[in-house]
């Protein structure tokens, strides 16, 4: 073909992925030989969102569609040549694009897919088919049934055409097709099959597979069981989302979920409805029975689909707030205009709007679950929960509404399913706050020396182990009347509430005389580490502990401004001491006899330590530690024993 026939052409130019592709492939096909329906599934939506995009650019520039028939899906099975072929009449691609496309395979997420597969994690044969779809590299699984595959295409409003061929083992080919081999415009996917494809090449299991996975695409799909025959249409490409609850089974909800999220478990939770009055608009939203992998990414963007009647604006409109990113949806207007640009419409007032209306009543259907069906939702709190929790930091006007959807842990239940209901309900007499610990590991802060004389006194106290906790608690004006405050923040303030029958605690009167020059001591002599040392309320067993001071920040918060160069805002901790602990007592009446002072300096370095690491941290200073441990055991290994 001459230049002038297609301008622009190259000579046919081989490639490198971008991506240790042949060491991808492998893996899937070994890996993931019981899911290869899969593939089906990814081309068919790939030439979907190809129609769906000619759609909405047809809008600005009519005559990119020259021909008066409508967008559909072709599958063409052709079982002498060993061959099928996927071909769509929409966008297409331009050279740049189909490199872009298809030479960069799942740039940010190949490698740890490949760490998945290659660690054994995908034991369960729905596994593997889960991390195709969530790391983006849908295409390529082309190559569990394909020895070989050839993409056809040719852009829209464009003259020129382009080949793309690989056998999936590094490398691929770019190289101009004539424009009479082209289709006018969109892109032909052929697949030379291999052995394990074969079974394929049989029209009755390929309409099975399309009813299954892609029954609900908004675009027709047609199916030719033999080239030259005529087409058969076995998917209406009628959105979802647009017809009746009625006539929607409990599979269909799920098979359209399985595409739009790209995962295959089972949604926990699915919400559909037309919203009229003011604003019209319709919602298919689905929360995910399982966390997505991209759950915690840094960009923690959501995931929406939006359509103005039906034309696709784009996937991923900026619909839902960090905090509800774990919702798959789509939203399909009649009031947004089609005309403006994608970045106005999701600019403009109407979208504001749905918007609001949107996130208020999937609060609500997580509210309604939630009564509905505690089992059901204690799972999707489990997987979710840390994530709806930073609304309450983020989204002050909604966090009354959170406050009824939160669970936790507390001392008193160790599954998340206490709500700030249940809490304030059992409050205890002369109990004014609600009170809570945070640290980063919920068994080490269940045992932590500060909820001894929480405990003690039957008071309740919120177990929280999220990294959210510690910035949510601190903004919080409280729940019902009863501000939240920190168990390892100032002053404890609880010897009002009644102790429990049986229970000891530190006594509430001021320390004995020897006691307290015990303590002077122990400031003067940890002065460079603790702001204070004081008698404690809120142990009964430990000898002692470690706070925040009441200007300062809860040492959860502290800790995690640290970690991000913040070390300059950590302040020095309380030291409270347990007045009536035994060995404190010993300690007193050694250091009131002036005998073993340096014995006392040791052990009050060692005390300090030993809060430290109850505290989750290390030693300040971990040979002193040690030297300073060695010389009170040896001091105890001499003494002499009894009626020596």
């Amino acid at each position: 073909m001459s230049s002038t026939e297609n301008p622009g052409a190259q000579a046919s130019t081989p490639h490198a992925f971008q991506a240790d592709v042949a060491r991808l492939l492998h893996l899937m096909v070994h890996s993931i030989y019981s899911d290869r329906d899969i593939f089906v599934r990814e081309l068919i939506s790939n030439a979907a969102d190809a129609c769906e995009k000619l759609r909405y650019e047809a809008i600005a520039h009519a005559g990119l569609v020259e021909t008066s028939e409508g967008f559909a899906i072709q599958v063409t099975v052709d079982a002498p040549g060993n061959r099928l072929i996927f071909a769509d009449n929409g966008i297409g691609m331009s050279h740049e694009e189909l490199i872009g496309a298809l030479g960069t395979i799942a740039s940010s997420g190949t490698r740890a897919f490949l760490e998945k597969l290659s660690n054994g994690e995908n034991e369960e044969q729905s596994k593997g088919a889960d991390l195709i779809g969530q790391f983006g590299i849908g295409f390529y699984s082309a190559f569990m049934v394909a020895e070989k595959v050839v993409v056809e295409t040719r852009k829209a409003g464009t003259s020129e055409a382009w080949s793309w061929v690989s056998e999936g083992k590094g490398v691929y080919e770019v190289s101009p097709l004539p424009l009479e081999a082209a289709p006018a415009h969109g892109t032909r996917v052929i697949l030379h099959l291999n052995e394990a494809g074969k079974a394929y090449a049989e029209p009755g299991r390929l309409e099975r597979i399309i009813h299954e996975h892609s029954g609900a695409v908004a675009v027709p799909v047609d199916l030719i069981e033999t080239e030259g025959a005529e087409p058969s249409r076995i998917a209406e490409g009628s959105a979802l989302w647009m017809r009746a609850k009625s006539e929607i089974t409990p599979d269909d909800y799920t098979d359209f979920y399985r595409g739009l999220a790209g995962q295959f478990d089972e949604p926990a939770l699915t919400v559909h409805w037309r919203a009229e009055g003011r604003h019209e608009y319709t919602v298919l939203a689905f929360v995910p029975g399982a966390r997505p992998l991209d759950l915690f990414e840094p960009a923690r963007k959501g995931r929406g689909k939006l359509y103005v009647r039906r034309v696709l604006i784009t996937q991923d409109a900026d619909i839902l707030p960090g905090w509800l990113r774990f919702v798959r949806l789509v939203v399909d207007s009649n009031d947004l205009p089609l005309n403006v640009s994608r970045e106005m419409i999701q600019d403009s007032p109407i979208f504001a709007a749905i918007r609001k209306g949107i996130v208020n009543r999937i609060l609500q259907e997580l509210g309604k679950f939630a009564e509905s069906d505690p089992e059901g939702y204690k799972k999707l709190w489990r997987n979710f929960g840390a994530v709806l929790k930073e609304g309450l930091y983020e989204d002050p006007e909604r966090r009354d509404a959170l406050y009824k959807l939160a669970r936790f842990a507390t001392s008193k239940e160790s599954e998340p399913v206490r709500t700030l209901g249940d809490y304030v309900a059992d409050l205890r007499p002369n109990q004014t706050a609600i009170w809570y610990i945070a640290g980063e590991d919920p068994k080490r802060i269940a045992t932590s020396p500060q909820l001894e004389g929480f405990r003690a006194r039957g008071i309740e106290v919120l177990l929280l182990s999220d990294p959210v906790d510690a910035f949510w608690v601190e903004t919080a004006v409280g729940y019902e009347g009863k501000p939240f405050k920190s168990v390892t923040h100032g002053a404890a303030d609880i010897k009002l509430v009644p102790v429990l029958e049986g229970e000891k605690v530190a006594s509430s009167e001021p320390p004995a005389a020897d006691v307290a020059t015990l303590l002077a001591f122990m400031k003067e002599t940890l002065a460079d580490s603790i702001e204070d040392v004081r008698a404690s309320e809120r142990l009964a067993e430990s000898a002692a502990c470690l706070v925040a001071p009441e200007h300062g920040r809860d040492r959860r918060l502290e800790r995690i401004l640290a970690e991000h160069g913040n070390a300059g805002l950590i302040s020095k901790p309380v030291l409270e001491i347990n007045p009536v602990h035994p060995m404190i007592a010993a300690l007193a009446h050694r250091f009131a006899s002036g005998a073993d002072r340096a014995l006392v300096e040791d052990a009050a370095w060692l005390i300090h330590d030993e809060a430290r690491v109850a505290d989750g941290d290390a030693p300040a200073d971990s040979a002193a530690f040690s030297a300073r441990l060695t010389r009170v055991l040896t001091r105890a290994a001499q003494a002499p024993l009894a009626g020596e």
